[in-house]
């Protein structure tokens, strides 16, 4: 059952709404901008779009990474109890992933987490970090336990949208390692570009991927409707009982209407807590 979140909006950690309060009860942004460059991004678009740039630069309301992360600890600190229940999401307005740009803010915060036994979950289009000193120096640090962490990867298979991000089978190679390592992973099927490439991209994840979660380009063509019907029942039925999940998010739903179907077994709502499973 769903339940009211109370509110709170600090300097790195807010609660987040609307569509974005599909995605998790908590987040922490420290930057906006980034440099993958994706052609439908709709923070270029939308209500960012003033202060969007194609490099990865900090909110304005931090000086630099020392007083980022004191705020992010005090903040964290406050709401330790809540944090601890959904875990805190990485980042609705970068990829907090980018090595050499967002990576090492990124892994001091997720570290800062772990040790307070808060989960984290994070979303990338990038696949280089996994080899980066500053990602293997946290893991050998705290010796983590991965089923705190959540790693997604969103994915399209239209690379030549996504200029400046990982490719999308070194995305597959990465979400595979992760796995492998104990971390929970998600596949974040947004935005559907068109729907062959889509289901393409949940079959290369499937062997790997815990949880999907799945919408529609925000702004953008919306698909056949019968194309993805056929892809809502299709992915219903290979999932259930297979105790992987998925999460149609409300654009779906309400693009589809009465034709809509919720499979009890394989579909979440979008309160649905991949630390708790």
């Amino acid at each position: 059952m769903k339940t009211k979140k109370n509110f709170f909006k600090g300097k790195s950690l807010y609660r987040p709404t609307g569509k974005a309060g599909e995605y998790s009860a908590w987040a922490c942004n420290f930057y906006t901008g980034c440099s993958n460059n994706c052609s439908y991004c709709y923070c270029k678009r939308g209500v960012m779009s003033h202060v969007w740039s194609e490099e990865p630069m900090f909110k304005k309301c931090f000086k630099d990474n020392d007083h980022a992360i004191a705020v992010f600890e005090k903040e964290m600190l406050a709401n330790i109890d809540e944090l601890r229940k959904t875990g805190i999401f990485f980042s609705f307005t970068t990829d907090p992933m980018i090595p050499g740009k967002t990576l090492e803010l990124t892994m001091e915060a997720v570290s800062l987490g772990l040790r307070n036994d808060v989960p984290v979950q994070i979303l990338t289009k990038r696949a280089d970090w996994l080899d980066a000193e500053t990602w293997k120096a946290m893991c050998a640090t705290i010796n983590p336990d991965y089923k705190k962490i959540a790693i997604g990867f969103t994915l399209t298979r239209r690379d030549d949208l996504e200029p400046g991000a990982s490719p999308h089978t070194e995305r597959i190679a990465a979400m595979k390692r992760c796995h492998e390592l104990g971390c929970h992973t998600f596949a974040s099927i947004e935005p559907i570009v068109d729907i062959a490439n889509s289901e393409w991209a949940m079959s290369d994840a499937y062997p790997y991927c815990e949880l999907f979660k799945v919408g529609l380009m925000s702004g953008g063509a919306k698909p056949d409707k019968h194309e993805l019907k056929t892809l809502v029942d299709r992915w219903n039925s290979t999932l259930d009982k297979s105790g992987k999940k998925i999460y149609w998010k409300q654009s779906v739903i309400d693009y589809l209407g009465d034709d809509f179907t919720f499979w009890m077994d394989s579909c979440v709502d979008s309160d649905y807590n991949i630390f708790s499973y």
